[in-house]
């Protein structure tokens, strides 16, 4: 690890030394690129910098409690000691996990496509409660959400709804939310009070560039229709939804949410693109070790992974065994909590294999 450190340490004398070079500065994509580079490194230097500090540190007390022969000296020396060693055990740890393989998805932005599962109406109704939760979550990060497309239920809920969420770091924070979401409360179309237990599917994959998945114009079925809204009532007189099949993959994209046809293809190319990654992302992690159920939920949408119970105010995470009294909060878009424990259980099983 440590051979590994001093190589990063070099390159990043270099980096510096490139991004504040006026020939470099002049290519600005080049640029940009090194300073990407410099950014991404700059944390794992400090954590090295600080380790080495405490390292020297250490060695310097002990020198000096070598010479030392005043009794009141010695204490305070020993307890200096003690203080670094778990210090430097602990930046120690930290530089495992700075060194982990970092996910090429992490920095993208996100599709999350929300369905209504067991439960009719009320599920419908629970996607919406959903879309909210990661809506108000993405505005606490200051990332930006984008409807994609969307079908809408009479009472307000959703039989499945698909928007983007554009952030720095967006897919590193909301990839484990992939699963079956169970919730158990009394429906607001139940008049005996009886609680009823639903559940909702998400699906999180990372947005994607064309040039990242090669599809063929010959392998699409383009069809276009009239877009209808809730109670089959007309929501356009022009044939503006569109309806793309990817006929290799039998992946079925549909957007009617726009008036334009033009914008509704593109939303439905953006939403294809990222289901076709994501299946071979899927495919390639089963080829290479089961890497996905290797991790902290394997992100199977079959999987369930939550369950928000309105009537004890609980949200348990079962990948975790983590359950936290605080729905409505949670439910408002105060998820770190959770997302922080399942990151740092995730850590610590790569850490575990890496040893």
């Amino acid at each position: 690890m440590f051979d590994k450190l001093e190589a990063l340490e070099e390159k990043f004398r270099t980096l510096s030394e490139k991004i504040s070079d006026p020939e470099v500065i002049a290519d600005i994509d080049s640029w940009k690129k090194l300073c990407k580079e410099h950014s991404d490194l700059s944390p794992i230097i400090d954590k090295y910098k600080e380790y080495k500090s405490l390292r020297q540190t250490i060695a310097d007390d002990r020198q000096l409690l070598e010479e030392q022969q005043e009794k009141e000296l010695e204490d305070m020396l020993r307890d200096e000691i003690s203080e670094s060693e778990k210090a430097l055990e602990t930046a120690e740890r930290e530089l495992k996990v700075l060194l982990l393989p970092k996910n090429p998805n992490d920095e993208k932005n996100v599709i999350i496509e929300i369905r209504g599962g067991t439960g009719g109406e009320e599920a419908a109704l629970f996607a919406a409660d959903l879309l909210r939760m990661y809506s108000m979550y993405a505005e606490s990060k200051h990332w930006n959400i984008e409807m994609l497309s969307s079908n809408p239920t009479e009472l307000g809920g959703y039989k499945e709804v698909c928007f983007s969420v554009n952030g720095e770091g967006a897919y590193s924070r909301l990839k484990f939310e992939s699963g079956v979401h169970r919730v158990q409360r009394v429906p607001s179309t139940e008049s005996s009070g009886r609680i009823h237990t639903s559940a909702v599917t998400v699906a999180v994959l990372p947005e994607v560039e064309e040039v990242e998945v090669d599809i063929n114009p010959n392998d699409l079925r383009i069809d276009v229709f009239r877009a209808g809204g809730p109670g089959g009532q007309c929501v356009n007189t022009t044939d503006s939804a569109v309806r793309i099949t990817h006929l290799p993959t039998g992946i079925v994209v549909s957007c009617q949410d726009e008036k334009s046809q033009h914008k509704n293809k593109d939303k439905a190319m953006k939403i294809l693109r990222s289901r076709i990654y994501d299946a071979m992302e899927a495919q390639r992690s089963k080829e290479i070790a089961d890497e996905r159920r290797s991790q902290v939920g394997s992100g199977d949408r079959s999987e369930r992974i939550r369950t928000y119970n309105f009537p004890q105010g609980r949200v348990t995470d079962h990948r975790i065994n983590l359950t936290i009294y605080k729905l409505e909060q949670f439910l408002d878009g105060n998820m770190d909590e959770i997302i922080d424990a399942l990151i740092t259980a995730d850590q610590a099983e790569k850490l575990s294999r890496s040893e």
